[in-house]
């Protein structure tokens, strides 16, 4: 049988491999496009995430969706889902051995997507790609992994924990239309092995992204 996210959504919500599953309501396999350009992935669900089955719906998902619309886009033109995909305790960190049993389903649903831009959203999607690296020296700063352009960025959670950080949040979504104009020249070029870092991104107004 084929895979499909659909497959991954129903092995999701019926996955008992780590204690998460047993405080779930919802498990938040992730929506969107099946060939969305531009995946997110974020943390964890939270309390509304698990009770909705979605992701990204309370004011974090909110603030998400007017950095979406800063550059024209809609949830229903993007992919977003998360490392782990039930709800740890409390909102607590996602733990190593539950972010590792939830990373096949999102290997999996990173080769069905395919996606030409990547961005984490937080630490621990971050550290997938960029293990030793901090947050604050490397966010908003485009990496090439394989034949993809991988951001990371601060979750919108921070931005409203730290109201400091919401210029920044604010200022790194503005790099991804070009960044994805970026990803999608080098989408037929071979790639190195190694992570390698693009041309200097330069800030631009929002351009109206073209994902069809």
């Amino acid at each position: 049988m084929a895979d499909s996210l659909e497959q991954i959504g129903s092995e999701v919500s019926a996955c008992v491999r780590c204690p998460l599953h047993a405080g779930r309501v919802k498990a938040v396999p992730g929506e969107g496009p099946a060939h969305a350009q531009i995946m997110f992935i974020g943390e964890g669900p939270g309390f509304h995430e698990n009770q909705s089955g979605r992701p990204f719906v309370g004011a974090a998902g909110n603030f998400l969706n007017e950095l979406l619309a800063s550059i024209k886009l809609k949830r229903e033109d993007v992919f977003i889902c998360n490392v782990v995909k039930c709800r740890p305790p409390g909102n607590r960190d996602p733990e190593p051995a539950e972010i590792a049993a939830c990373a096949e389903y999102l290997d999996r649903q990173i080769a069905l997507i395919d996606p030409k831009v990547i961005v984490t959203l937080g630490r621990y999607s971050m550290a997938r790609w960029f293990p030793d690296a901090r947050i604050s020296h490397i966010h908003g700063k485009p990496r090439r992994s394989d034949k993809r352009l991988v951001v990371p960025m601060y979750h919108p959670a921070a931005a409203l924990h730290q109201p400091s950080l919401r210029q920044e949040v604010m200022d790194d979504f503005l790099k991804l239309p070009q960044i994805l104009a970026e990803a999608r020249q080098n989408w037929d070029t071979p790639a190195e092995k190694s992570v390698e870092q693009p041309a200097e991104i330069k800030r631009e107004q929002p351009k109206q992204l073209s994902l069809f």
